[in-house]
């Protein structure tokens, strides 16, 4: 949330909502806002009346106003709000509104009231933040739930028989009694493949992740309404030359940046040296009268380090930098720490230094910008250049690809480096072993489906449903406009998967338990909606994506930072399984469960240890999974 303070200048707080319609009381949400404490730790605010709770958790990044606390209602106490997230417009849909509404202070909490007051669910198509709120309407007896267009904010929901509730974070909802916390089994098979749980599931049975872009209307504890209020458009501008496409990304960019600015307390910049980071330091550091802060991380494993590549640009824009050396020994330390307090199971390894950049970086500043979304709107990783060449195998029978990837496994030795060739070649051969919407996730995920075959045991493999776990893909493929290209409907599947359920939830997660925010000005809607509509060839160049970015930045970064290839934030994952995490992953994933063939885990373990696979992907997704399942009783 933001507020403007007497100097004119924003101030910013992050949240966590919760709440109910229908049964609960005062020691449930009670409960439900301390699960997520760590979104708002200064201030935790409750709302109860007859089958009404609303909770909200603050924190405050300058002062503690009361006049900002929530739940905030309307002069009238007619409505009631729980907000979290930014609304960077809300200066003018204030002027807009002040004409008619009295304000009675500086946030835009309050806008928002007033904004539903004169538009209702309409109020949805003036507003350009990232956020998740939850409004209740005293006369109408509905409650009115929304999340921003690319899912920035988090929002979960489920409905019983007594009650509706919702909470930003799952372990919120389950904190309420009439919510069963039990296994969702379908959700399991999918998070085996993406690495996570794709929305609109969740990893407990009946609850659900709104999708962004979407709302919904609660009555008599039943949703009545669930819609889209917003829906990428990729209609082209043909018309467009590439210097007028730069241009008009750089204004727009530039501004994304100054707006995310705003506040009163210390902001910093995350600045891996990648262009992305390096495009926001810039932009930050063009509009700012002082230094900014900037913040990257090292490793000891010289293959996974790009601190060199962040001082670089670091000198170039003469930004303060600090740099922090994430440890083999810290690493291991924040395992356990990390994941036992993960709401769902995440198997991106990339959420650990995620977690201590976060860590690192809140020991300077409350607020950070960063890069991400840029690889999903300009084409920036290598899956889109494979695209490529996916027609003449996607064709071939799945014997080929299958055969050609035995071939690779046992001629090419492995090799534990990030993002090694091994690994790609590999990787790639594996997309080509379902069909052909499926070949993108099988290219960034885990289990294939004839893996999953072979690890769940038979009965449970006979129970699933969906057996592969990717008729979600299908229907993303199916929601899409049948206009758009093929190259489009790729992108939009990235919107709605991996930029939505990993990279956001990634950041989200690891930020908010340091109460730190971040800000994304690549996902700024302009932004997004601008980059929609640009030709597929301003953002892929033979073998390279990003093309309109890299010649936009040309002039305004290092040359070698423009021109060098995606590196990705990783760790050294496949030597510490073999290594210092070896007996923990053993135990956790020889454990006995209902779920799972020990056989085949421990003959990938086997292949993993002596070397013969790296199977790091299958065995750090399948203990993470495991460990969640232990941790919540749920084996």
């Amino acid at each position: 949330m933001e507020t403007l303070g007497n100097s004119g200048e924003k101030k910013s707080e992050m949240c966590g909502i919760a709440g109910y319609t229908g049964a609960g009381d005062e020691s449930i949400l009670k409960n439900m806002i301390q699960a997520i404490k760590h979104r708002g730790p200064d201030i935790q605010d409750t709302f109860i009346q007859a089958n009404l709770g609303l909770a909200h958790a603050r924190l405050s990044i300058l002062d503690l106003n009361p006049g900002g606390n929530q739940p905030m209602f309307s002069s009238d106490r007619k409505i009631a709000i729980v907000f979290n997230g930014e609304i960077y417009n809300y200066i003018s849909l204030k002027k807009e509104l002040s004409n008619k509404y009295e304000f009675h202070n500086n946030t835009d909490t309050e806008v928002l009231l007033y904004l539903y007051k004169e538009h209702g669910i309409k109020m949805l198509d003036k507003m350009k933040g990232m956020f998740a709120f939850a409004i209740y309407d005293f006369e109408d007896q509905s409650l009115f739930l929304a999340r921003d267009i690319m899912g920035k904010k988090p929002l979960y929901y489920t409905t019983t028989n007594s009650c509706f509730v919702f909470g930003s974070e799952l372990k919120s909802i389950l904190k309420h009694p009439k919510v069963t916390k039990e296994l969702n089994i379908e959700a399991v098979n999918q998070y085996l493949t993406f690495d996570y749980v794709p929305t609109p599931n969740s990893i407990i049975k009946n609850v659900s992740k709104l999708e962004p872009g979407h709302y919904l209307v609660v009555k008599n504890n039943h949703v009545v309404i669930k819609e889209a209020y917003w829906q990428h458009n990729f209609t082209k501008n043909d018309d467009i030359t590439f210097n007028n496409a730069s241009e008009k990304l750089d204004s727009l960019l530039n501004n994304a940046t100054k707006k995310r600015l705003m506040s009163d307390v210390p902001l910093g910049v995350f600045l891996s040296g990648g262009l992305d980071s390096s495009t926001i330091a810039y932009y930050a550091q063009k509009n700012s009268s002082n230094r900014i802060k900037t913040f990257s991380i090292g490793f000891e494993d010289k293959s996974y380090d790009e601190t060199n590549y962040a001082k670089q640009v670091a000198q170039h824009l003469d930004t303060e930098h600090h740099t922090g050396i994430l440890t083999q020994n810290k690493t291991l330390e924040l395992i356990n720490k990390i994941y036992k307090n993960i709401d769902e199971p995440f198997a991106d390894a990339s959420l650990i230094p995620t977690y201590f950049l976060s860590e690192f970086t809140k020991n300077h500043v409350t607020v950070a910008l960063g890069g991400d979304g840029s690889d999903e709107l300009l084409a920036g990783y290598p899956t889109f250049v494979s695209n490529y060449f996916t027609q003449p195998l996607a064709s071939l029978p799945n014997a080929i690809p299958s055969a050609l990837l035995k071939m690779t496994n046992g001629l090419m030795k492995v090799n534990d480096n990030n993002i090694s060739l091994d690994f790609k070649i590999k990787q790639y051969l594996r997309g080509f072993l379902s069909k052909k919407n499926h070949i993108h996730q099988l290219w960034l995920g885990s289990f294939t489906p004839d893996e999953k075959k072979r690890l769940f045991k038979p009965e449970v493999y006979a129970s699933l449903q969906d057996n592969t776990g990717l008729n979600i893909i299908d229907s993303h493929f199916s929601n899409a406009n049948k206009e758009w290209s093929n190259f489009d409907k790729i992108t939009y599947y990235y919107y709605q998967t991996y930029l939505l359920d990993d990279i956001l939830v990634k950041v989200d997660r690891a930020s908010m338990l340091n109460s730190l925010e971040v800000r994304s000005p690549f996902l700024d809607k302009d932004v997004v909606e601008f980059v929609n509509t640009i030709p597929q060839k301003y953002k892929l160049k033979g073998f390279s994506g990003k093309h309109l970015l890299k010649k936009m930045m040309e002039n305004k970064l290092p040359q070698n930072i423009t021109s060098r290839s995606k590196k990705g934030f990783g760790i050294p994952l496949s030597q510490w399984i073999r290594e210092d995490l070896k007996e923990e992953i053993t135990s956790i994933l020889l454990s006995e469960d209902s779920y799972f063939n020990q056989n085949y885990i421990q003959h990938i373990l086997k292949e993993h240890f002596d070397k013969k696979r790296n199977h790091r992907k299958l065995i750090w997704n399948l203990y993470l999974l495991k460990f969640y399942m232990i941790n919540n009783n749920l084996i």
